[in-house]
């Protein structure tokens, strides 16, 4: 049986740029537990607190690191539609931090032309998945502007470069869905036939490692970096499938983790963008919140927004706290894990 664990609170709107007191954030949604486990990685009680709020659809977060910082560093986040990273500190609240983040034209472009994804690669540099400039780029350090790490493949422009992941040796992994182009998946800009899930090798080559996924979203790795993790925001193949990392980067012997369509749940969303603790255990937006799924793909719990939930990432000064972006909030949650790289 289900048993719900957590405090079902009251949601309070925030201005996007008003700071707020700790210990005042209002809470929202609530902690399902499918499976006693679940308390090695989360308490039940832990509240969900909304740490800003005001957005149109918040995605991609990534935590930054700042040394020296007694708050222990901050975090970026996209709000696809507004075009705008945006920057949230502890005592400090919301700031804009980059105006625009994905799309550079001139012309209007579509619904969703901002960066979506965020990561760091191994030099903390931020890597950027933007939607309507199509590429993946890195924030080069000392004002040094964008590069462009790619925006094709064989030849062919990317669709919208949606989420992504990069490993200790340099891989960049990362999908590739139709979501920010002006006319979707009818787009008569598109060039690729597909919807792909690709590398960028450290020699800066572009390989696809498979054109399987009909809505590739979410991208991880397993703490060891064996395993690479895709879900696909599809509502009649909502799923999260593992393949194994090859020598060469690439990947082979691809297996399903996990099928929402396996449990009772009829909630807004589907699979999407996801963090990996140092555990191993999968935090993954998904139908009405944040999916809490082991390395065996056994679904230890929920926690649920009661929103279209778009990504998640570990940060804070020990890595331990999981942000969320949730449609128009922005959320946290304290753990009993870290994040794979903390």
């Amino acid at each position: 049986m289900i048993r719900l664990t957590a405090l079902l609170c009251f949601v309070f709107f925030l201005s996007p740029l008003m700071a707020q007191d700790s210990l005042h954030f209002p809470t929202m949604g609530r902690v399902v537990e499918h499976d006693p486990a679940l308390s090695n990685v989360l308490e039940g009680s832990e509240p969900l607190q909304v740490i800003a709020a005001g957005f149109v659809w918040s995605e991609g977060p990534v935590w930054m690191p700042e040394e020296g910082n007694k708050f222990g560093g901050f975090l970026l986040f996209s709000d696809v539609p507004k075009n705008t990273i945006f920057k949230w500190q502890e005592g400090v609240g919301i700031t804009p931090w980059m105006t625009p983040s994905g799309y550079t034209g001139v012309a209007k472009y579509s619904s969703e032309p901002g960066s979506n994804g965020l990561t760091l690669d191994n030099e903390g540099r931020l890597v950027i998945c933007e939607h309507g400039d199509r590429r993946v780029s890195v924030l080069t350090a000392d004002g040094g502007g964008k590069m462009t790490l790619a925006d094709r493949c064989d030849g062919k422009r990317f669709n919208s470069p949606n989420d992504v992941v990069v490993a200790k040796n340099g891989n960049v992994y990362f999908t590739d869905p139709w979501y920010g182009l002006p006319d979707k998946e009818k787009d008569a800009r598109r060039e690729t036939p597909y919807c792909g899930v690709y590398l960028i090798k450290t020699d800066g080559s572009c390989e696809l490692l498979t054109d399987e996924f009909t809505n590739p979203n979410g991208i991880g790795l397993s703490p060891d970096e064996k395993t690479l993790y895709v879900a696909q925001s599809n509502g009649q193949a909502p799923i999260w499938k593992a393949f194994d990392i090859q020598a060469n980067g690439t990947i082979a012997n691809g297996r399903l983790v996990l099928n929402c369509k396996d449990f009772d749940v009829t909630l807004p969303g589907a699979p999407d963008g996801f963090d990996v603790s140092a555990d191993g255990t999968i935090f993954s937006s998904g139908p009405g919140g944040i999916w809490i799924i082991d390395p065996a793909g056994k679904l230890l719990g929920r926690i649920e927004t009661g929103e279209r939930t778009a990504n998640c990432t570990f940060g804070g000064k020990d890595g331990s706290v999981l942000y969320i972006t949730a449609d128009t909030y922005i959320c946290r949650i304290q753990t009993k894990t870290k994040g794979r790289n903390r």
